[in-house]
């Protein structure tokens, strides 16, 4: 078995967490369960967002951090406080409903992946959690769980984490997102005027325009899905449509570690229908930086995943080479 190389630093103290004062009004509102989220192992009951984790579905669940955070439990029948843990787990998976996932390991049936990511998380006992963000490790607790209420408070901390730092949405089904090709029904009217302003914006050739009227029904509309990626593919236009091509490849050549030139050399592959290159560029990117130059890059290529679409099979297959690379 490889090992998995799972980033160490902490995304934020989870011993200093506190909750929003609105938290309890949120989870209110969330639904009890959700779609399923589609990744092998995924528990019906607590609406596909619950996994047993094992040595063959470990890169497609940890793959969906770069969604919403994934929370690591550790888990024995043979710790009666590790099964309690479980059973709130699972309640509150199903009430945030894809906001955040469980990755539910069994140490006593999966020995040997559990020692290895036991010691990479360096946890002491049971029971033990930790949380993987876009990739990267936080701590959450160790030999002591905390009481439902403080779970919940961070739960709350690594979601707010993972919206205002990476960028994450959680999984399709969570509360706030339509079913995907969907698009709420209160939504529709006030939208299609809009994407109506926007093709006309096109057809004129004002690609400008076009984006702002995209922004407008995004900003207002969250769920609605064309006018997210339409707003996507007009913005790689505007990105793309000025340049020299030669001198954008030939700084990208010779500045390997230049996010700028990386990303605007990666918008031209794609605009000229080169995906798989455009996507591995920005892959060898991420791989090559650190810190806010790494994080860019990978914002970045969530953005051109959306350009794509993400059922296309050269979309998953980055995301999973993304996923390596993070980890």
């Amino acid at each position: 078995m490889q090992p998995r190389n799972m980033s160490m630093r902490g995304v934020v103290d989870l011993g200093a967490v506190k909750a929003a004062s609105d938290a309890a009004a949120q989870r209110a509102a969330r639904a009890a369960s959700a779609p399923q989220a589609g990744a092998d192992g995924a528990s019906g009951a607590t609406g596909g967002f619950v996994f047993d984790l094992t040595e063959e579905n470990f890169d497609s669940v940890l793959a969906l951090s770069q969604q919403a955070p994934v929370v690591l439990e550790f888990s024995s029948q043979r710790s009666p406080h590790s099964v309690e843990l479980g059973e709130v787990f699972d309640r509150l998976a199903a009430e945030y409903a894809g906001r955040f996932v469980l990755a539910r390991l069994d140490i006593d049936a999966t020995p040997q992946l559990a020692q290895e990511l036991v010691m990479q998380a360096q946890v002491q006992g049971l029971p033990a959690a930790v949380a993987v963000i876009a990739g990267q490790l936080a701590p959450m607790f160790d030999r002591a769980a905390p009481q439902e209420e403080q779970l919940r408070q961070i739960l709350d901390q690594l979601v707010t984490v993972g919206e205002q730092r990476f960028g994450l949405t959680g999984l399709a089904g969570a509360p706030g997102a339509a079913p995907e090709g969907e698009v709420d029904e209160d939504a529709e009217p006030a939208g299609d005027p809009l994407l109506a302003a926007a093709e006309a914006a096109l057809d004129a050739g004002d690609f400008a325009g076009a984006a702002q009227a995209y922004r407008n029904v995004v900003a207002d509309y969250p769920a609605h899905t064309e006018a997210k990626l339409a707003l996507a593919q007009v913005e790689l236009i505007l990105r793309t449509k000025d340049v020299d091509a030669d001198e954008v490849r030939r700084n990208a050549a010779e500045r390997p570690t230049d996010i700028d030139a990386q990303t605007l050399a990666a918008d031209l592959d794609l605009s000229g229908g080169r995906v798989e290159d455009a996507f591995g560029r920005l892959v060898e990117t991420v791989r090559r930086t650190t810190g806010d130059d790494r994080n860019k890059a990978r914002l970045h290529l969530l953005g051109l995943f959306d350009v794509i679409g993400l059922d296309d099979p050269r979309v998953v297959k980055a995301r999973a080479a993304l996923t390596s690379v993070l980890f």
